[in-house]
């Protein structure tokens, strides 16, 4: 079977899931159509252990598909391009201090913490995992998916700063967490001593590098978009820099992922503003959404038929119960320690952080990272926990996440003093930050 049999495949049970969605289950088409997915795959491993025939036939296609070629060269440059392109730098300028603590030290707090804490669990539960590797899971868990919890978010009417804040974060760590894990993996598959020191300067020149090269490209394609006034041919520029682009801040030893998000930034926000006629804005933002949403299901396809490869364990499974448990409390670590540390956020810190640590939602980036682990022994552990706290992120906290954050909205608003009571939000509602 050839990849576009595979490709064709996958696409039909997307447009499947997302009928049954719509007419059945009432979900945000992220969350639904993912959710519907997930549990399509979940129903396929379970067959296959019962079926060898379904497993061999899986590892027979699933050879014929370079995963991590397809991820770090075409998947993923699309779907931070399509992430940035949607996120508006005004919303942004008020947080941006904050976002760019939460996607950064709150990156790398969170990696840390998970790395320890899960090689304290996988030593307990006597799986043989060592500190790198578990801090490669740690870097490949922590970024989150703005994508999903946005959709349950704007049902919410949480604060825009808020709903700002969570978006940004997402965006911005998507290219953090991916440079992080790039660097990690490079020095776990080295075989050398690499110091502290030699580490950081990598890290560095990486990030800066990438936003330089994503910089110049982005403002190399609003010249070219603003010279123009052709809905596809501006399409076609968008893709390029998506993926050319991409390919030339690779080809260049920066940060590719770094780079798209900023082409995406400027695309969707200068390009916009100034660069596209309505028709245009209409067509190529419409475009993007629906490549964005396949892209992501056809992510998670491939995901699917991955894990039919797999062997599971009790071990595996209390790692995964584990890893769950372990991601949530680093990510509430570390987001509740850069809220307090914001003096203004401190009043609604206890909602902020509830509802930043449960709608940290984790998607198919994550698990394809996983997947892109060169061998090592206890890989089928992380890339089966990986695989869990994505299931359980879209499954649970995502589905819970209306009811979560609406009870804590509740509270704050309920145990705000009396005499501010003229200024509080509408039942529900957070009353917004003072950040003008």
């Amino acid at each position: 079977m050839s990849a576009f049999h595979v490709a064709s495949g996958v696409i039909l049970l997307v447009a499947v899931f997302g009928y049954f969605n719509h007419r059945f289950f009432k979900l945000p088409e992220a969350i639904g159509i993912t959710a519907i997915g997930m549990v399509a795959s979940l129903a396929a491993v379970i067959a296959g252990s019962f079926d060898h025939a379904v497993i061999e036939s899986a590892k027979r296609l699933f050879e014929q598909v370079d995963f991590h070629d397809a991820l770090f060269h075409g998947i993923l440059g699309l779907l931070l391009f399509a992430g940035a392109l949607h996120v508006s730098v005004e919303d942004v300028a008020p947080e941006k201090w904050l976002i760019l603590a939460l996607a950064t030290l709150g990156v790398l707090l969170s990696t840390v913490l998970v790395g320890l804490g899960f090689r304290g669990a996988a030593w307990l539960i006597g799986v043989p995992i060592d500190l790198q590797h578990c801090l490669l899971f740690g870097a490949l868990i922590s970024p989150t998916d703005p994508i999903a919890v946005l959709a349950v978010l704007k049902r919410l009417g949480v604060p825009k700063s808020l709903e700002t804040r969570i978006a940004g974060e997402s965006l911005f760590n998507d290219g953090t967490g991916v440079v992080v894990f790039l660097t990690l993996l490079g020095v776990a598959t080295s075989g050398e001593t690499v110091s502290l020191g030699s580490t950081a300067a990598l890290f560095a020149t990486e990030v800066l590098g990438g936003v330089v090269a994503g910089a110049v490209a982005g403002l190399l394609g609003f010249l070219m978009l603003r010279g123009v006034d052709s809905y596809p041919v501006e399409i076609l520029i968008t893709l390029a820099l998506a993926t050319a682009g991409y390919a030339v801040a690779e080809a260049l030893g920066v940060s590719a992922p770094i780079a798209v998000v900023l082409m995406g930034l400027i695309v969707g926000n200068a390009g916009k503003r100034a660069a596209m006629s309505v028709e245009t804005r209409e067509r190529l933002f419409g475009f993007w959404e629906v490549l964005d949403e396949l892209l992501n299901l056809l992510l998670f396809g491939l995901i699917g038929l991955a894990m039919l490869t797999l062997s599971f364990s009790v071990a595996q499974g209390l790692a995964a119960v584990a890893g769950i448990v372990i991601v949530l409390l680093a990510r509430g670590l570390s987001v509740g320690g850069l809220i307090f540390a914001t003096p203004r956020l401190r009043p609604h810190a206890r909602a902020a952080i509830t509802i930043m640590t449960w709608g940290g939602l984790r998607g198919g980036i994550s698990i394809a990272l996983a997947l892109a682990l060169p061998a090592f022994e206890g890989r089928e552990t992380v890339i089966s926990t990986t695989y869990a706290v994505v299931i359980f992120s879209i499954l649970v906290q995502a589905l819970s996440l209306q009811r979560v954050a609406r009870r804590v909205l509740d509270q704050e608003a309920s145990a705000a003093p009396a005499s501010v009571a003229h200024d509080r939000a509408p039942r529900g509602q957070l009353q917004p930050e003072r950040d003008r």
